[in-house]
């Protein structure tokens, strides 16, 4: 990957994103302590606010911000309780999708490595009760 490739390009774009963010509201749609962290009956705005989240993290276009303003990850997600056991699930439902997905193992460990690390950084409670 060149100094102008941004990984964004290198694992395929907007379209690979997207799919592995739909896989990803497959498991969350299924998931008993996921789910009702949702309050929207429909899951599509999520999905799409977080596939737009992801484009933008990796390189490709900057329209969530242009929508959304600052991600304020912790900020937003501040009115759910985040505990360590929702962070496991979310991880389970992303590596289903990223296992599903056409990556090398380089490109893999890369999204995986960073998925993880938000996972555990957006942990706000460890309240599990």
């Amino acid at each position: 990957m060149d100094a102008a490739t941004t990984f964004y390009d290198e694992i395929g774009g907007g379209e690979v994103i997207a799919g592995i963010v739909a896989r990803f509201y497959e498991g969350v749609a299924d998931d008993e302590v996921l789910r009702p962290l949702y309050p929207e009956e429909d899951l599509g705005p999520a999905q799409e606010r977080f596939t737009l989240f992801l484009q933008q993290y990796w390189g490709g276009p900057t329209t969530y911000s242009e929508r959304r303003g600052h991600p304020r990850l912790r900020m937003r997600h501040a009115p759910f309780a985040v505990t360590p056991t929702a962070a496991q699930h979310w991880l389970r439902c992303f590596r289903t999708a990223l296992d599903e997905a056409d990556l090398t193992p380089e490109q893999d460990a890369t999204f995986w490595e960073y998925v993880t690390h938000a996972a555990q950084f957006m942990v706000n409670t460890f309240d599990e009760g």
